[in-house]
């Protein structure tokens, strides 16, 4: 342990702690904008100055490992000063039309102007040049607005290992983007919006389609229904100041119906129809496997994430095979909608609009896939992100705090605790392992509450194994097989688990994979920024869900099962697999 004083205060950390860190554990905060925790700590900025005794220059707190009987002050009027001038000059250079900026009041620039009391600009200064980059679906960057902290390289190159940003230039003529400053579509980028979710302020943002979804509200010829994400309920209380972790899913049902939705459902719904799918379809594959000796594309890997499947297309297409053919539950949800509920309600799909809402920025573009129409139209219209959401309520003028709860509607609202928890990493296989291990044994999954927790957490790569012992016996074949599983969440982690089964070096029944860290509650859509405690928070609110519903597994789902009797026959069948299945194709990389 490291002994030192921080104003005043004595203080006790571990060795390696940096002074930013330590401050943090004794509540002092102190104002950072290139900084992310646990994963750049570079000290470009310099907004974090503190003075350390005995030490000539301010230092970036972010990058000064402590020391013994080291002396720091945080907030004598140097600090202040230099702080308040580094900002300043941040802001003279920076394009600020805070009142039409969507990152207005959610900028952490703006914050911190405020916080140091910077009340005028003292210094007007050339202005970068605006580039206006709206080539992707799911992204758009405004090059006005970047203050060249290079999260969005961090994560992009580091976290997602796909490198489609980098710094180009020197100095005030410093871009950030694609190579030779091209446009966001001419390079390999999986729109995972993990850069979005770190910018500090507006300079890369998701595409805002509000004023779509008011249109489709406005149209008195239009259904228009939505579908929430499992996610969107532990995190959209954060856009009206509630705690990270809060969850909102009644009053979120109340302020979608007030905006005018015909029909709120739950992606929940559609998550349980993808256990049904695609734990049949991993079963059909160990069949295939064990008993007719078939050569089969294992693992199987999980489709649910479309970030995931872009970066399968573009690095490893010659494991496509290895792909669920499952289309992710928003698609279920969609071609559901327009088929076996519009006949609910005697309308073709084409007089629906379906709207989603997604922690996910590359929802936008899984939707607007040329394979995502086997309604006989597009099977999901338009995509919004938490944060789209969060402004469509204020929007509306709805006091979202003062909301009384209200369900989901029938027949596509109705879910099972195995389909929230596809929220978290591990979920999606805590969820397929519920429901697989029943219908082989005819028993509980043998985990304590149901959680496989050792697949949960925030942990980049997870593992598990389970014997499957006592099976029924149309499942003999697999008695005495120890099922192996693994997980791993953003596309760094994903690359390395996928190398290792490509050489031989791993072997796995089946793996789960999300792009963003902690699965979807860390989306690239979600309220901004999202730490690891914040993950956490969502992650605990998640687990709560499930477990305080009386339904925990899928296939026990009454309205799947209905689903199945009324409309789709059976998982995998003809009927099923053509509106709720897909194929991906090798893309190639720019």
């Amino acid at each position: 342990m490291i002994n030192l004083t921080i104003d005043n205060n004595a203080v006790s950390v571990e060795e390696g702690t940096t002074v930013l860190e330590a401050c943090k554990q004794i509540g002092i905060s102190i104002p950072t904008l290139c900084y992310l925790e646990k994963v750049q700590a570079i000290g470009a900025c310099r907004v974090c100055l503190v003075e350390v005794e005995g030490v000539k220059d301010l230092v970036a707190s972010c990058v000064m490992p402590v020391s013994e009987k080291m002396v720091v002050r945080t907030n004598n009027r140097r600090v202040r000063e230099a702080r308040k001038l580094v900002v300043e000059l941040l802001l003279s250079e920076h394009e600020g039309d805070c009142q039409t900026c969507d990152r207005n009041e959610d900028c952490e620039l703006q914050s911190i102007a405020h916080d140091l009391g910077i009340r005028k600009l003292r210094y007007p200064g050339e202005k970068a040049a605006r580039y206006q980059d709206e080539s992707t679906i799911g992204l758009v960057r405004n090059s006005e607005k970047c203050i060249s902290c290079r999260r969005c390289v961090t994560v992009c190159t580091q976290m997602q290992t796909i490198s489609a940003l980098f710094p180009q230039g020197r100095g005030f003529k410093t871009i950030i983007g694609p190579a030779f400053a091209n446009n966001l579509d001419t390079v390999t980028c999986v729109q995972c919006g993990q850069c979005a979710a770190v910018c500090p302020v507006g300079a890369i943002s998701e595409r805002d389609q509000t004023d779509e979804v008011w249109a489709a509200l406005d149209d008195p010829d239009k259904v228009v229904v939505v579908q929430t994400a499992p996610a969107i309920r532990a995190a959209l209380g954060e856009c009206f100041g509630m705690e990270p972790g809060t969850l909102v899913t009644g009053k979120m049902t109340t302020a979608l119906r007030r905006m005018g939705f015909d029909a709120v459902f739950d992606t929940d719904f559609s998550a349980d129809l993808t256990i049904m799918e695609e734990g049949t379809e991993l079963l059909t594959r160990l069949k295939r496997a064990l008993v007719d000796k078939e050569q089969v594309a294992l693992p199987m890997f999980t489709s649910c994430s479309p970030g995931w499947i872009l970066f399968m297309e573009y690095y490893f297409p010659d494991m496509l095979e290895n792909l669920s053919t499952c289309k992710s539950p928003q698609q279920m949800m969609g071609t559901m909608v327009k088929t076996y509920y519009a006949r609910k309600i005697g309308k073709k799909p084409e007089d629906i609009c379906m709207v989603s809402v997604m922690p996910c920025t590359a929802k936008k573009y899984e939707a607007a896939r040329a394979e995502m129409n086997d309604s006989g139209v597009q099977d999901v219209d338009i995509v919004l992100t938490t944060r789209e959401l969060g402004r469509m309520i204020s929007q509306a003028g709805i006091d979202f705090a003062a909301l009384e709860d209200s369900e989901m509607d029938a027949p596509l609202g109705l879910s099972s605790g195995a389909a929230d928890i596809f929220a978290n990493t591990g979920g999606v296989m805590e969820a397929a392992l519920r429901t697989a291990y029943e219908l082989v044994t005819g028993r509980t999954l043998p985990f304590e509450n149901l959680h496989v927790t050792p697949v949960a957490g925030l942990e980049g790569i997870k593992e598990a194994s389970i014997l499957i012992e006592g099976t029924l016996p149309e499942w003999s074949f697999l008695e005495g097989i120890t099922v192996k599983v693994a997980v791993a969440h953003t596309l760094g982690n994903a690359r390395k688990l996928v190398e290792k089964i490509r050489s031989g070096e791993a072997e796995y029944h089946f793996v789960e994979v999300m792009t963003c860290p902690g699965g979807c509650i860390g989306g690239g859509g979600q309220p901004r920024i999202t730490t690891d405690a914040v993950r956490e928070a969502r992650i605990a609110a998640i687990y709560a869900e499930d477990e305080g519903k009386p339904i925990r597994k899928s296939h026990e789902n009454p309205d799947i099962i209905k689903a199945y009797e009324e409309f789709l026959g059976e998982p995998l069948g003809h009927l099923s697999h053509k509106l709720l299945h897909t194929n991906y194709f090798k893309k190639e990389r720019v």
